[in-house]
């Protein structure tokens, strides 16, 4: 999926359930409501969304419902796992263990300080 569909998608997730209206999710990202509507049926196609059609101010418009949420890779981002020197020895029951990790210790320490 392309960034601006991945975007798109976070954005709508955003909503929960409630979802949002196609024509405020356009303005967002200042797009034309032609363009918005390509791309929202591109979603659909793809099953990420559902556009449920509603009446809103006397006029015909989709509200934008999440089905799937983007994979999101923040949650290992500044994982140290990621660059360390030792990793290929690290296994569960080795003598590098994400068990006894300093390192991992450290990352979430500090992780749960920044929230």
């Amino acid at each position: 999926m392309d960034k601006m569909c991945n975007r798109v998608c976070e954005i709508i997730a955003d909503y929960e359930s409630d979802g949002i209206l196609q024509s405020q999710l356009w303005k967002k990202f200042k797009l034309s409501s032609r363009d918005g509507s390509r791309l929202a049926l591109k979603l659909e196609r793809m099953g990420m969304i559902t556009r449920d059609k509603i009446l809103e101010k006397e006029r015909w418009t989709y509200k934008l419902i999440i089905k799937k949420t983007p994979i999101s890779t923040k949650s290992i981002e500044g994982s140290p796992c990621l660059t360390c020197p030792v990793e290929s020895k690290c296994s569960l029951d080795g003598e590098v263990s994400p068990k006894t990790c300093q390192w991992i210790e450290d990352w979430v320490m500090i992780e749960l300080k920044n929230k």
